[in-house]
């Protein structure tokens, strides 16, 4: 699953973020399948107010009934995140594939660092911003699920080889 039409919005938008998670693994040179789009978004509010716009004009929608204003409030994410276990929201695509686009509700790493120590990608005509090699291990070490766990090996596969972070 490809979401060149993801980053470009995310690009033209100017929205700061990284890209975590499975697509991150790809783009950092280990091919594996992945059903989402993990992001790392700066939790400012402008920012979030240009994410969801842009994500809206290309047709993704929140999956749960939640508004823009809501969820830039840090003290209603809190909230989720205590009663409900919230980690991510998500935004689905509209029309099919139906794709979706998890963000975390909040930084599993500082969000300054990881930003700064970005690997930035070409992919086609954009440029997408991932999470260096060090920070995408750590965030897969919290998770800790099967998938993780193999992502990690293989990432510290490609860091021998001299894939290395910035």
């Amino acid at each position: 699953m490809f979401y060149g039409e993801v980053f470009k919005a995310l690009y033209k938008a100017k929205v700061k973020y990284v890209v975590a998670g499975g697509v991150a693994v790809v783009l950092h040179g280990y091919h594996r399948f992945t059903q989402d789009l993990d992001l790392i978004v700066f939790l400012e509010e402008k920012n979030l107010e240009k994410l969801f716009e842009a994500l809206e004009k290309i047709r993704y929608m929140p999956k749960v009934p939640v508004t823009k204003e809501q969820f830039k409030n840090k003290s209603q994410r809190k909230k989720w995140e205590k009663e409900k276990g919230m980690i991510v929201f998500s935004f689905v695509k509209k029309d099919p594939p139906f794709n979706l686009v998890d963000m975390f509700i909040k930084h599993p790493l500082r969000f300054d660092i990881l930003y700064k120590k970005r690997v930035d990608v070409r992919v086609k005509d954009i440029t997408v911003p991932i999470a260096a090699i060090d920070h995408l291990i750590k965030i897969k070490q919290k998770a800790g699920r099967n998938i993780d766990l193999n992502d990690i090996a293989q990432l510290k596969k490609l860091n021998a080889l001299g894939r290395k972070s910035k």
